[in-house]
């Protein structure tokens, strides 16, 4: 497990510093291509190795569990789809003069970095080296964000990293208020921030501080969520960054960020009793979905609906981590893998209307589907994902979150949750129709689809589509993620 693990790690890494060292060349995006691969296959292999009992690496810095080789194939999958259609991305913005050599070498050293530390904060045992891990893709991420460098990208950097920074700053409290309660419970001064530790410790945290700990922590890492209240920065970071790292952003890193509160609550469940957690979570999962259903009713922007759209699922995943049950982390889950290639699959293909139109101005955008089988066939069924259609798994996940919601005695939840669920519905139906049907205006410019772009596009409808009539297999990994998870409950 070690080796697999160091794979997983080192192989962004080595990408990273071949992309610095040679420039944006075939060798250093192909490095990259197969660093994700690595993470993919040794999610997949750790998935199948793991077992009922975490194993603990490193004098207890690493883990490998259910839950972290789930997220790393999230991780693996979204990375291989992003960075194979980077090379097709970058190339173009080359040859348009839309960046130059400097840029597109920063791009290629940078994006398998991100896919390092999300590996590093999903695999970290100790809480202190997962907030180093997400604070480094905070860092990261903000000049890619700002990778093409105008008056609006740069706006977005400055926002995204003020409001994540203030995020994370309150993370960083409330992980020193759990540090601070576990050293007075009695665990080891050098091992008090270990999820193992911690889950030994936690009926015997003082109730006042894990209280406090805990909701620092959910709005500290619900920042990086996108979830109430500073989820102001997710629609300006995804509309202005480059569209495989939007994909990324979207796709994998709000759930990695995600991730966190699903280790931690287990852990103030028990010191504080389940029903704080679950009120917090309830009120910003509300309340985020709230905010995006209705910001999807009148935004005008393709990138940003796709973003609002992204706070309504995290919406969703916070109120189903609310119940709390085996039942409703398992479909959270699998809800998270789902989401995360549909969402990449529209990013991806929301890239190339970007570049063909120079805008993405949804009104400025029709006739898709009669100009571009590949983008239009592949954001329609993007959106078939998004929409939580049969036969993709969106649509499963979607019914085993509310049952789980029933069964937990929060039908009033659910209610309030479907009724955003269906404006968002709406809204997103009306403006994909309006973009795929209709006759193109008069100049309405061709639709370039570079062959890696098209080959992700292609591997990330066939992947939404076998995960939606095979996730057979995927039942005892996400189970056994649940029972981690739950087990102290």
């Amino acid at each position: 497990m070690t080796a697999l693990l160091l794979v997983a790690l080192t192989g962004p890494l080595v990408a990273a510093l071949v992309n610095l060292a040679v420039g944006w060349r075939t060798a250093g995006a192909m490095a990259t291509v197969l660093s994700a691969i690595g993470v993919l296959t040794s999610g997949v292999a750790l998935a199948i190795r793991t077992g009922s009992e975490p194993a603990i690496l490193f004098s207890g810095l690493l883990r490998v569990d259910a839950l972290s080789a789930t997220m790393l194939i999230v991780i693996g999958t979204v990375g291989t789809l992003a960075t194979w259609a980077s090379i097709g991305y970058i190339d173009h913005e080359l040859s348009h003069g839309l960046t130059d050599a400097k840029g597109a070498r920063l791009y290629g050293t940078l994006t398998p970095a991100f896919l390092a530390a999300m590996v590093l904060a999903v695999s970290a045992n100790n809480i202190g080296v997962v907030w180093v891990a997400i604070e480094a893709t905070t860092v990261i991420t903000a000049f890619l964000v700002g990778h093409r460098q105008t008056r609006t990208a740069l706006e977005a950097t400055w926002k995204y990293v003020i409001v994540c920074s203030v995020g994370i700053a309150i993370a960083f409290l409330g992980t020193v208020l759990l540090y601070f309660a576990a050293l007075h419970a009695g665990a080891p001064a050098e091992q008090a921030l270990n999820f193992d530790v911690l889950a030994g410790y936690a009926s015997r945290l003082d109730p006042g501080v894990a209280r406090l700990a805990g909701g620092l922590l959910l709005i500290g890492y619900g920042a990086k969520v996108g979830l109430i209240p500073f989820h102001t920065w997710l629609a300006d970071a995804h509309s202005q960054a480059p569209a495989p790292v939007s994909a990324l952003m979207s796709g994998v890193l709000l759930s990695v960020a995600f991730s966190v509160l699903i280790r931690v609550k287990p852990i103030i469940d028990v010191a504080v009793g389940p029903a704080y957690l679950r009120t917090g979570l309830l009120v910003v999962g509300l309340a985020t979905l709230a905010v995006a259903a209705l910001m999807l009713t009148v935004t005008p922007d393709l990138k940003r609906m796709l973003a609002y759209s992204s706070m309504e699922n995290m919406g969703l995943i916070a109120i189903a981590l609310a119940a709390g049950t085996r039942a409703a982390i398992a479909a959270l889950l699998l809800h998270v893998l789902a989401h995360g290639i549909g969402k990449t699959v529209l990013f991806l293909a929301g890239g190339q209307l970007q570049a063909a139109h120079g805008s993405t101005e949804i009104a400025a955008i029709t006739g898709v589907l009669g100009r571009s089988r590949v983008i239009g066939y592949s954001f329609a069924a993007g959106s078939i994902v998004l929409l939580g259609l049969p036969p993709f798994a969106m649509f499963a996940s979607e019914l085993a979150i509310a049952r789980s919601l029933s069964d937990a005695g929060l039908g009033w939840a659910l209610a309030g949750a479907m009724l955003m669920i269906a404006i968002a519905f709406a809204a997103l139906l009306r403006n994909t129709g309006r973009m795929l049907f209709g006759d193109p205006a008069a100049g309405t410019p061709q639709i370039a689809v570079p062959t890696t772009v098209a080959t992700a596009l292609v591997t990330g409808i066939a992947a939404a589509l076998l995960l939606g009539v095979t996730a057979g297999p995927l039942a005892g990994l996400l189970r056994a993620a649940a029972t981690n998870v739950s087990g102290l409950l």
